[in-house]
């Protein structure tokens, strides 16, 4: 039990550590990112927070299992340099019991790995989109910026807004110029220019509409003179929500239930790649205690390089593995199981093979 609650304890601060500081790096990263989507009128600043922490369990999911990875590699390594697991050696204590001492901090990120990607992620993935559809207005208007022309690229859309009121949706100064095709295929632009405006949504269908007041409504085709000219005291127009997710799957915001009870290849992609990112834990566990061994003179960073990028190796291979289900290249079994099964072999290999594969993953003395 001492030996235990030492082991656990070293690995438990170290895996903290390295989650900490990579989960800043990650997060700085993504924070950057959505800064320059609010400076540029994409994002609405009073969903940062929100947002931010509505990804924060899918960066996690991805983190824990590399910090307990690099963990292990950091404080069996020091045991080793420390020749502590020489002296567990002398007792009796095998590689194998090595491994086993780890067990509370493997089955600990294991099981919060498994609730983040199978629960929590699935449910963050969808307020994200949400959020994003509220931000944006629909139409790109509620996150612009106050006194600053906006393009929108996908619909060629430009938006002026002299000022913005967040708190009821209310605007003043409103200009709106945008292409429009007509049935003979010949391209108009319609501008609108109008004192106030806000967002309304209609309660019993729940769609959104824009409302805007005293305003002048101009249609026609550039270089021409026969614009057609409407003012108006209130202008509604329908808003089309954008409901397309920005993840790498739309069927990463579906919940594990509907994974398992879907027949569609891409759902059953998902509902692997959830479920083999807590498998990744024990496997990478058992890598990192094969590859931590080293000496004095290699240091406890010796195997860090090697390590790492086997861990790369084989998170790479699940995303591969991922897509290729998803386009119908690899059968939905083996599917991704193959690849886990291909590194446990690997690490039991390394862990509990001949001398001659466990001199690749050793020290020789």
């Amino acid at each position: 039990m001492i030996l235990y609650r030492y082991i656990t304890s070293e690995l438990l601060k170290s895996m903290l550590a390295v989650t900490f500081t990579l989960l800043v790096i990650i997060m700085s990263g993504r924070l950057i990112k959505y800064l320059a989507d609010v400076a540029a009128g994409e994002l609405a600043p009073d969903f940062l927070f929100l947002i931010m922490l509505y990804r924060l369990p899918n960066f996690l999911e991805v983190i824990l299992p590399l910090g307990l990875f690099i963990g292990i590699l950091l404080s069996y390594g020091r045991l080793y340099v420390d020749s502590e697991i020489a002296v567990m050696n002398a007792c009796g204590i095998s590689r194998l019991q090595l491994l086993q001492l780890a067990t509370v901090p493997i089955l600990l990120v294991t099981v919060t790995v498994g609730l983040l990607s199978t629960v929590v992620t699935p449910a963050g993935i969808r307020a994200y989109e949400r959020l994003l559809v509220e931000s944006k207005g629909s139409d790109g208007l509620k996150a612009a910026v106050e006194g600053r022309f906006r393009l929108d690229h996908n619909s060629g859309r430009v938006t002026y807004i002299e000022k913005l009121n967040r708190e009821n949706d209310g605007m003043s100064g409103v200009f709106i110029a945008q292409p429009m095709e007509t049935d003979d295929g010949r391209i108009l632009v319609s501008v609108i220019g109008a004192d106030s405006g806000l967002f309304d949504r209609d309660e019993k269908t729940g769609q959104r509409y824009l409302l805007l007041d005293k305003g002048v409504r101009y249609v026609g085709q550039p270089g021409a003179l026969d614009y057609q000219v409407a003012r108006f005291e209130r202008y509604g127009q329908w808003l089309q929500d954008e409901t397309q997710s920005r993840g790498r799957k739309a069927a990463d915001g579906k919940s594990t239930r509907e994974l398992w009870e879907s027949e569609r290849i891409d759902d059953r992609a998902a509902l692997q790649w959830r479920i083999s990112l807590a498998l990744l834990v024990p496997v990478v566990a058992l890598l990192a205690v094969a590859l931590s061994k080293t000496d004095h003179r290699s240091g406890r960073y010796a195997k860090m390089f090697p390590a790492f990028l086997l861990y790369m190796v084989y998170l790479i291979g699940l995303n591969a593995g991922r897509e290729a289900l998803a386009s119908g290249e690899l059968a939905t079994v083996p599917g991704l199981w193959v690849i886990h099964a291909v590194f446990l072999l690997l690490g039991l290999l390394f862990l509990l093979g001949p001398d001659w594969v466990r001199r690749i993953s050793g020290v020789k003395h």
